[in-house]
C-alpha cells in the first residue's frame, strides 16, 4: 500500500485459500493486517488452521487472483521517476515473496523505462528489511506501515511514512518517522527539498543526516 493498492487482491486470495480449508472471512477482517507477513496475518485473525498449508496455497493462487486486481497508487510512478531524476536508485523491499513483488510491479508498469525499480527484495518485514536496505545504501525509505519506520531506523535511513495503508497519520507519527505524507503525490517536492538541503550533489553521494525533527518515539506505535 505504498506504491500499489494490493488490498483487494490480498483479501481475495486469502479468502480463496482459507475457503479450501473450510474457513470463511470477509475483506474487512484482512485490511488491518495489510503489509504484514501472511503467517502474522493468520495469527492476528485468530484462525485455527495449518498456517503452512494456507500460506503455500495463497502463494499458488496470488498470481491468478491477487496480481490482476492490483493497481498503481497516485503518485507512485512519479515518485520513482523523481528518484531517478536525482541520480538515485529505487529498491522495493516487501513482505511479499520476491516473485510476487516482481509480478505486481510488472502489472502496474513499474518494470520499464524511467518508472522501472532498480532492485527488488521480498520476504522481509520491519527490522528484517533494515539489513537489506543498509546493504544497498538506502538513504530514504518510504512505507505505509509502522514496521517500515522500524526498517528505516534499522538501516540508518530517513523514514518517510505515507497514509495510504491501514494506519492513519496519528498511528504512524507515534512510531517516530521523520515525515508523514498523505500519499506519494507529495514525495517529489519533499525529495527535492530534502536533497537540496542535504548535499546538493544528488542522491547516492553520501549517507544522509537525519532531520533534526525526527521524533524517535515508539509510544503508542502499533505492533501488528
Amino acid at each position: 500500500m505504498t506504491l500499489v493498492d494490493s488490498a483487494v487482491g490480498i483479501a481475495a486470495t486469502l479468502q480463496a485459500a482459507l475457503a479450501e480449508v473450510g474457513v470463511a472471512i470477509v475483506p474487512e477482517q484482512v485490511w488491518p493486517f495489510i503489509g504484514v507477513p501472511l503467517e502474522a496475518t493468520l495469527a492476528g485473525l485468530g484462525l485455527s488452521v495449518d498456517a503452512g498449508t494456507v500460506v503455500a496455497r495463497y502463494r499458488q493462487l496470488y498470481p491468478l487472483t491477487g496480481v490482476p486486481v492490483t493497481t498503481l497508487l497516485p503518485g507512485a510512478a512519479e515518485a520513482v521517476e523523481a528518484v531517478h531524476a536525482r541520480g538515485g536508485r529505487v529498491l522495493v523491499v516487501s513482505a511479499k515473496v520476491e516473485p510476487a513483488v516482481r509480478a505486481v510491479l510488472a502489472r502496474v508498469g513499474l518494470d520499464r523505462g524511467d518508472r522501472a525499480v532498480d532492485e527488488v527484495a521480498g520476504g522481509l518485514f520491519a527490522a528484517g528489511k533494515g539489513g537489506r536496505l543498509a546493504a544497498s545504501g538506502a538513504e530514504v525509505y518510504v512505507g505505509d506501515h509502522p514496521g517500515d519506520v522500524e526498517a528505516a531506523r534499522a538501516a540508518g535511513a530517513v523514514a518517510v511514512a505515507v497514509t495510504t495503508g491501514p494506519h492513519p497519520a496519528g498511528e504512524l507519527r507515534a512510531c517516530g518517522p521523520d515525515v508523514v505524507l498523505t500519499d506519494l503525490r507529495a514525495f517529489p517536492d519533499w525529495l527535492a527539498g530534502f536533497d537540496a538541503g542535504r548535499t546538493g550533489e544528488g542522491l547516492g553521494s553520501r549517507r544522509p543526516t537525519r532531520p533534526s525533527g525526527a521524533a524517535g518515539s515508539e509510544r503508542g506505535c502499533p505492533r501488528r
